[in-house]
């Protein structure tokens, strides 16, 4: 049995390898091009290539490699969630929302660039994204890509990132429980990390309780994550987030850490992520690179 410490190297490497493989899909995806339109290119390059962990895809390529799936189906389905994720960020930092100037150590794009652009950009990375899913590169089984893009959509709208979006906004002007943080969490963040490990198994063609489990391990996962973003927004250095710090407390949001305190918020994610990994316990240790990650969450500091 690994060490814990060998354990966190592998779980690194692979998550490099990971990163190495998506960035390298993603300029394919969105390549060079000399025409008159390219600063649109440009501010989307920009954003989909400014570093980040790559946890969805991660989750995409991982979920999908318990089903045997073509590495080249579920790269373009994680390079498709990338740029739905690339797009809730470029819209999440303009003014008009979080108003902020950094995005992984980088000036933000609307900085980078300009408002209309960085709009511009989301919007015209999440076109992609859904038109990367219905395209038959991605799979030659039409129902396939039908699901696929079907429960991006619910992911990523009204009952998904787009509502939680709203809720966030909401939570400036007053003051939520932890349900309803929890319910928001879950909308904003749970959802695409969810549709990350389902992706895996819509593309594997999975039986229900395999694909039920690896959804019910990602919304655990994605609410531990958001448990810990909250706490790493009130203590961790703004060199290492790349990002401002207590942007929440100066935005007035409503945040696990204003609702449970720091302490009881940081013991709800251990609680999360504990529960996020029996959910895989039926796949008997071949998700055990899941379960890794799992752990990585509670300790990450960006």
């Amino acid at each position: 049995m690994p060490s814990p410490r060998e354990a966190s190297a592998s779980l690194q490497s692979k998550m490099d390898d990971v990163v190495n493989a998506v960035d390298k899909t993603i300029r394919k995806l969105l390549p060079e091009t000399d025409l008159h339109e390219d600063r649109l290119y440009e501010a989307m390059r920009y954003s989909a290539l400014s570093g980040g962990k790559r946890l969805r895809p991660f989750l995409v390529i991982h979920a999908a490699n318990l089903f045997n799936v073509d590495p080249r189906r579920s790269k373009r389905v994680a390079a498709a969630i990338e740029f739905v994720h690339c797009y809730s960020l470029i819209h999440d930092d303009l003014p008009a929302m979080d108003n902020s100037d950094l995005r992984r150590g980088k000036p933000a794009t609307h900085i980078a660039f300009d408002e209309a652009t960085a709009i511009l950009a989301g919007d015209a990375l999440l076109a992609l994204a859904f038109e990367i899913l219905a395209d038959p590169e991605t799979h030659e089984d039409p129902r396939v890509r039908i699901e696929l893009v079907a429960r991006l959509a619910e992911a990523a709208g009204p009952h998904g990132l787009c509502g939680g979006q709203m809720l966030d906004l909401i939570g400036e002007v007053e003051e939520f429980d932890v349900g309803t943080i929890s319910r928001m969490q879950r909308m904003k963040t749970g959802k695409l990390m969810a549709f990350a490990c389902e992706a895996g198994a819509i593309l594997g063609k999975s039986d229900e309780p395999h694909r039920k489990a690896l959804i019910n391990y990602a919304y655990d996962l994605g609410l531990a994550f958001q448990v810990t973003d909250d706490v790493l927004d009130v203590d961790a250095d703004p060199e290492e987030t790349g990002k401002p710090a207590n942007q929440d407390e100066q935005s007035g949001k409503s945040t696990f850490v204003s609702a449970m305190g720091k302490e009881a918020a940081q013991m709800r994610a251990e609680m999360l992520v504990q529960q996020a990994c029996r959910h895989l316990n039926m796949f008997s240790g071949r998700a055990d690179t899941l379960k890794d990650l799992a752990e990585y969450v509670l300790q990450r500091r960006a």
